[in-house]
């Protein structure tokens, strides 16, 4: 079967022994999918997958969904390109955030594979949110599991991330503002953990709060669950994908590589509504 070599203490595993381009078995699935459970995201080398290759590996793992705001690879519109190209100075998503948190029902996971990266940099951070959690006072999180927190797409920070892919690729559908409430403690629907999920590029206010009230204790939420110590560090090269459990982990695509282009497919999974 499969080997997974663990990244860091805190989450992320290399899988090896698996060839994408094939079809896997159903007993490969499920343990490609325990090793998400297990790692919060994992991580491939040397997958040079076609479109469609790409996409039955997806659907292996899930029900892919299409992204709101910008539309997909025209023979395949649940594949996005998520690229910065030479004279830009954003990247697509580059904070610390969870996919779509927004959305009433956000997604279960997402996959990245890389198609051309830069020389240097491009790096992409992930932060394991059980650790977050559990690393909180009692009393702090007795707190949390009462609280639920509005999520919104219209944030400042990251809309201006979006705005390049936007401008070239948006979708005629997509409303002007995503909003929804969510639990603060989120549990895992497979592992019965809990969860912190907060994040700073979607995450308003408490529900029943003003902003200004809600701004000191999310100011150290948000500072407290990316800490060194809950965080692994991915380098790309071309046919790296990454897998991530977008219940319980967040991600930071690092921005240090002005004048170069990076391009990369995604893919987002189906979830369920946090509980």
């Amino acid at each position: 079967m499969i080997a997974v070599k663990r990244l860091s203490g805190a989450l992320g595993g290399l899988v090896s022994g698996v060839d994408l381009s094939e079809e896997l078995s159903p007993a490969l699935a499920a343990a490609i999918r325990q090793a998400l459970l297990d790692h919060q995201v994992i991580f491939f080398r040397d997958q040079p997958i076609s479109p469609a290759q790409f996409l039955r590996f997806a659907r292996a793992m899930g029900e892919p969904v299409e992204y709101p705001f910008v539309k997909g690879l025209a023979e395949y519109p649940e594949i996005i390109e998520v690229k910065k190209l030479e004279h830009e100075r954003n990247n697509f998503g580059g904070i610390w955030h969870t996919d779509t948190a927004y959305l009433d029902v956000p997604p279960m996971g997402s996959m990245l594979l890389a198609r051309e990266v830069p020389p240097f940099g491009g790096d992409t951070l992930f932060a394991n949110q059980y650790l977050a959690y559990e690393a909180l006072s009692p009393g702090l999180q007795r707190l949390l599991e009462g609280l639920r927190a509005v999520n919104s797409s219209a944030k400042a920070d990251v809309s201006k991330t979006r705005e390049d892919r936007i401008s070239g690729a948006g979708r005629d559908d997509a409303r002007q503002e995503y909003s929804v409430e969510h639990p603060v403690v989120r549990t895992h629907p497979e592992t019965g953990r809990k969860s912190l999920y907060v994040n700073v590029a979607h995450t308003v206010r408490f529900a029943g709060m003003t902003e200004a009230e809600s701004a000191p204790l999310l100011k150290y939420l948000h500072h407290h669950q990316v800490l060194p110590e809950f965080t692994c560090r991915f380098s790309w090269e071309v046919g790296s994908l990454a897998f991530w459990d977008n219940r319980c982990a967040l991600h930071n695509p690092v921005n240090d590589y002005h004048g170069y282009r990076r391009v990369m497919h995604r893919i987002t999974l189906a979830g369920t509504r946090p509980v």
